[in-house]
């Protein structure tokens, strides 16, 4: 178990080589003066020898986490100190020209320990001492021992205020840091919630989209149930008769008939059931034009029944775009219905006229989306796509349908914009982005 288990490898790394390098700076003192020198004690050498290795000793010991480091740290005090004693005392006592290392060693102290002050006061304490020793054994005048004491206890101070400053800058640094990692953790949860509530959104427009075509659901599949029924009697009787052969061909034309319902009613149900079912963001990487155009026009077709018809006009061989397969339908399909209710709106005897076009340009493919409506008002035109916007009467529309359809697109790197045509009627034009080569394409 090791001594402060809340320090990290790292820190007890650097407190480890800070003593190494202490330990190193000791030997290297005493090799430089015997070389500035040219005299060689090996009184003084050895005991830096000693002192070196305490301090290597207590450097292992605190890498590995055997010793704590505050403890460690004044010990080291200590030994740098009494290294530092024994140094001066060596080299002149009072006379020496390493004096100076007593006023320099509280700084060292507060810059290898600077997050306990411990270190340095008991270091800085034992310097003064250090230093009354050195100049009583040299002789020095109690007055000039005084006041040599006294300079180097206001150096003590400014380091003890030195390690008191560096704390308060640590702490600062770390309440920052906690306080950028708080902000951070706040953006993640703004952002969290704003795509769970894009995607409450994009379900809520879905759903008012399959509501609105609720109503016509119910004529589109009581027609083929009607032949259907009548099919299956007429073959019931017919098949009870006694002249099967007589009538093969017409049974055969009304059970195609009745294929034919039923498939019609399957692909309602189909796509309604698709379509509300469809997936969320990022569930899928690209579409196919011509399919989604398709599906978006047969459900709008339920709506539309007698009250109008959508002609398709796609260049063949459209590449697929970057815009996801459901959304494709989505936002189709919400501008086929309002362009239904803008024409009925204006005029309910008037028919629908809905055309869409789509071909490849530079850009990639451009879709427009046409109607015979009354156009949109020059006041409206610059709020159309905003949230909650609607023109409808209410209980018509939620005003989120061509929000949704330009976040869409933009999401994908596309462009939404409408605008009145010259002959009359609005148009809504889109860009939508090719999807790269290298990519498969979800549909």
């Amino acid at each position: 178990m090791t001594a402060e288990p809340l320090l990290s490898k790292a820190l007890l790394r650097l407190k480890r080589r800070n003593y190494l390098v202490c330990a190193a700076s000791l030997l290297a003192g005493a090799v430089m003066h015997c070389l500035l020198t040219r005299s060689f004690s090996m009184e003084l050498i050895l005991s830096q020898l000693v002192w070196s290795a305490c301090l290597g000793l207590m450097g292992g010991g605190v890498g590995a986490g055997w010793l704590p480091p505050r403890l460690t740290g004044v010990l080291a005090g200590l030994v740098g100190l009494a290294a530092a004693t024994v140094f001066v005392h060596l080299t002149g006592g009072a006379q020496s020209p390493y004096l100076p290392v007593f006023a320099a060693l509280p700084f060292i102290l507060a810059m290898f320990t600077p997050d306990s002050r411990l270190p340095t006061l008991v270091g800085g304490v034992a310097t003064l001492g250090a230093v009354a020793f050195v100049d009583m054994l040299a002789g020095v005048s109690p007055l000039t021992m005084t006041l040599r004491v006294m300079g180097l206890g206001m150096l003590l101070l400014l380091a003890l205020f030195g390690t008191r400053t560096y704390r308060r800058l640590g702490e600062a640094q770390r309440l920052a840091h906690q306080e950028r990692l708080d902000m951070l953790e706040q953006l993640a949860e703004s952002e969290r919630r704003r795509r769970h509530a894009e995607r409450e959104r994009a379900e809520v427009d879905r759903l008012v989209l399959v509501g609105q075509l609720a109503a016509g659901v119910a004529h589109e599949v009581n027609n083929p149930l009607a032949y259907v029924k009548a099919n299956l009697n007429y073959l019931e009787h017919e098949v009870r008769g006694e002249d099967l052969p007589r009538v093969r061909e017409e049974l055969l034309g009304v059970i195609a008939e009745t294929q034919q319902g039923v498939l019609r009613i399957q692909q309602i149900v189909m796509d309604l059931r698709g379509f509300s079912r469809a997936g969320g963001y990022g569930e899928e990487r690209g579409g196919v034009l011509e399919e989604a155009l398709q599906e978006a026009t047969r459900l709008a077709s339920v709506r539309l029944r007698e009250r109008g018809e959508v002609s398709l006009a796609l260049d063949p061989g459209l590449p697929a775009v970057r815009l996801g397969q459901r959304h494709i339908v989505q936002v189709v399909l919400n501008l086929l219905l309002n362009a239904v209710d803008a024409v009925e709106m204006a005029d309910s005897r008037c028919l629908a006229h809905i055309a869409v076009r789509a071909w490849r340009v530079e850009e990639g493919v451009r879709l427009e989306v046409d109607d015979n409506g009354p156009g949109i008002p020059p006041e409206v035109l610059p709020r159309l796509f905003e949230p909650f916007f609607t023109t409808k009467p209410p209980g018509k529309g939620t005003g989120l349908g061509l929000a949704l359809c330009r976040e869409f697109v933009s999401r994908s790197g596309g462009t939404l914009h409408a605008e009145n045509r010259p002959g009359g009627g609005a148009r809504f034009v889109l860009l939508l982005p090719l999807v790269e080569e290298s990519r498969p394409v979800v549909v």
